[in-house]
């Protein structure tokens, strides 16, 4: 079956043979094709297994920008394989399902957030990387939850900011660094779908487990945290802290890598405020191993945009990357 057949039934793992060993396909397509595989911390524990590099929006961006490789996999979502094209145009950049989009992204169309801007004359304007590329190239700097903090601590105090699209880690950053900026009215589904009630039982449960998350969270639900960061922030603090068990409020993905740097410690997901599993994105699940075997051997689906469009988003994420060095 070609994958233009399989495109459209939309389900890329028909073709796949049960019997494939898919880590070691995988592995000898990639040293084929000279290609790379990056993958989010949010993604199955398969996928994970099988990437070159794993890591959040800033390390995957810095990834993107140095690889010599002709082929970048890109296991994520859709704006994340958009700033790997971005930051690599000469390079193909796939993403196994072009279906995984960001609930985030979406929040923020980039007709809007262009009159967003218009109405606030004299602000800089600051988006988190979790956007498109049509918003990007609206923007003056991109931003990562990683170096949101440090990048709006290097603007003068008196300059007004635009943060755009996730109001909770906006507030957050404002609380961080005393500003007051304007903010755009976006969030995250699965972490605004975390409970506090559920939150607060599961620490009475587990009175030793120290409270981790993610900053896209609610504030009600960061201000029961121990600690707030980035996932490769969350991921560090378990490493390094002597705690022995942790509840983590973000996607539940990157679990897996917490277990396998610590495997002596327990690690707890949070719950949401119903008994679904909405603490897992399924925009990022939409990625399976399967489909990230049919991709990179038919190198596609792969990401194309208006080479205009590509340089003026190159602009806010190349100031970014110069600033987190």
């Amino acid at each position: 079956m070609q994958y233009s057949v399989l495109k459209e039934k939309g389900w890329l793992e028909k073709e796949v043979d049960a019997n494939l060993d898919l880590f070691t396909e995988i592995r000898k397509l990639k040293k084929e094709k000279n290609a790379i595989i990056l993958a989010h911390y949010y993604q199955d524990s398969d996928i994970q297994d099988c990437a070159d590099y794993i890591g959040d929006s800033l390390g995957l961006s810095q990834e993107a920008a140095k690889t010599n490789a002709a082929i970048i996999v890109f296991a994520g979502v859709h704006f994340m394989a958009e700033t790997a094209k971005i930051l690599s145009p000469s390079k193909k950049v796939l993403l196994p399902d072009l279906r995984a989009g960001c609930s985030l992204a979406d929040s923020c169309p980039s007709e809007k957030f262009e009159t967003f801007i218009k109405s606030h004359p004299e602000h800089i304007v600051i988006s988190y990387v979790n956007c498109s590329a049509e918003v990007k190239a609206l923007t003056d700097i991109v931003v990562t939850s990683s170096n949101a903090e440090k990048i709006v601590n290097s603007l003068a105090k008196n300059q007004k900011i635009i943060f755009a699209p996730d109001k909770n880690l906006g507030a957050w950053i404002s609380k961080k660094t005393g500003r007051n900026m304007v903010l755009w009215n976006g969030a995250c589904m699965v972490h605004e779908l975390f409970s506090l009630g559920q939150l607060i039982r599961a620490k009475e449960k587990n009175p030793n487990a120290l409270v981790i998350a993610h900053p896209e969270c609610e504030t009600e639900i960061l201000e029961q945290a121990d600690f707030t960061g980035s996932t490769t922030a969350l991921l560090n603090f378990t490493i390094k802290n002597k705690a022995r068990e942790f509840i983590v409020v973000t996607e539940a993905g990157i679990l897996h890598q917490m277990q396998k740097a610590s495997p002596e410690k327990t690690f707890i997901p949070a719950a949401p405020a119903t008994n679904c599993a909405c603490n897992d994105c399924p925009h990022m699940k939409l990625n399976t191993l399967e489909k990230l075997y049919v991709c990179l051997k038919y190198e596609q689906p792969e990401i194309n945009m208006p080479v205009e469009l590509m340089n003026r988003a190159r602009k806010p994420i190349i100031k970014m990357l110069e600033l987190s060095r």
